[in-house]
């Protein structure tokens, strides 16, 4: 018989293209972590095409739950509620994961919570396997969080649980969107983070000196400059000989330093003026060897970054971000709704 100090939550996540689904113990120790991926199903649209995404999340979601289930050895009655995306993504990919959420609820009487996405990668940074020791260190508050993916790149300012502060973040395209563009630009596959990484480890970063945009004064992004710088290069490459091929890998790994480099000054100018206890890097984007290298070289502030299979979308985030909520007695109706918007300022408690 399990002790009252077990809690546990199963996480449902569909905001994209992912179909996830995890048991999660007092919300860090993961019992099961299920992730049907539809990676390859958007690979020839060169993105994510919402239609498919939320067709093959229709298909994906039971089995994805059922066996997540039986992963972890549990019925629905070892569990102590259901956490679920609730926005921000895709609308259709969304209404998948919480009506089968509201179903689960309806059927088991489990209470249930709306999670937003962006604190499900936050709280990435607290989850470690079944198999695993607890972690000597948590993260301690005041922390300051880089979250970085394919739709958001923000510094945020985490005072306590669940009460966050939106310092700043990307004026335009997202790092993870701009790995996606700039992808394409030189000839990569989609996802275009991967891609680049793979390519820039042949490179030379010092090759071409794409621009930094520090934004002095803020704590905001903007990566549409380098953006446009890599599309002129190529441009200029392409006029000047036209019979050679480009110089993929010279590209990707300055493109790649460029965008790393903002994103880790920023991060450390924040952590110092704000006396951060620790620093966490969540978000797709956080996979990034070279962002992660950037940060593990640093001595100055512990470090919280997530494993890689936690760093892209997963329910094992969710169910951990439930948890908190859970033990603040916070509870959703059947009757809410998806927010395919919804900023990571308007959830604090």
């Amino acid at each position: 018989m399990r002790s009252k100090q077990q809690i546990r939550i199963l996480g449902i996540e569909s905001s994209c293209d992912e179909t996830a689904a995890a048991v999660v113990e007092n919300g860090s120790r993961i019992i099961s972590n299920v992730v049907a991926s539809q990676i390859e199903m958007h690979k020839k649209f060169g993105g994510v095409f919402p239609e498919v995404a939320s067709r093959q999340h229709v298909i994906s979601i039971g089995t994805v739950i059922e066996e997540t289930m039986q992963k972890a050895h549990m019925s629905f009655d070892d569990l102590d509620a259901i956490a679920v995306t609730r926005g921000p993504g895709l609308a259709g990919s969304l209404v998948v994961g919480m009506n089968a959420a509201k179903g689960l609820a309806l059927t088991t009487g489990l209470p249930i919570i709306g999670i937003n996405h962006l604190e499900g990668h936050l709280y990435s940074a607290w989850l470690y396997g079944h198999d695993e020791p607890q972690p000597l260190i948590m993260p301690e508050f005041p922390a300051i969080a880089l979250l970085v993916s394919g739709g958001h790149s923000e510094i945020i300012l985490i005072r306590s649980h669940l009460h966050y502060e939106r310092l700043g973040g990307t004026l335009d395209d997202a790092a993870g969107e701009a790995f996606d563009k700039v992808a394409r630009l030189i000839g990569l596959e989609y996802p275009g983070g991967p891609s680049i990484q793979k390519s820039a480890t042949e490179g030379d970063e010092a090759r071409f000196n794409f621009p930094k945009a520090r934004l002095d004064g803020t704590w905001d992004f903007s990566f549409s400059g380098v953006k446009t710088a890599v599309l002129r290069k190529v441009r200029e490459l392409e006029a000047e000989a036209p019979d050679q091929p480009l110089p993929v890998s010279d590209l990707a790994a300055s493109f790649q330093s460029a965008v790393t480099g903002v994103l880790f000054d920023k991060t450390m100018e924040a952590a110092r003026q704000f006396s951060a206890r620790c620093i966490l890097i969540a978000g797709g984007v956080s996979a990034n060897s070279s962002l992660r290298g950037r940060f593990e070289g640093q001595s100055d502030f512990p470090l919280f970054i997530p494993r890689l299979s936690y760093c892209t979308d997963n329910a094992a985030m969710i169910a951990a971000a439930g948890y908190q909520r859970f033990i603040s007695e916070q509870r959703d109706s059947l009757d809410m709704d998806v927010y395919p918007t919804w900023p990571l300022s308007r959830v604090s408690l």
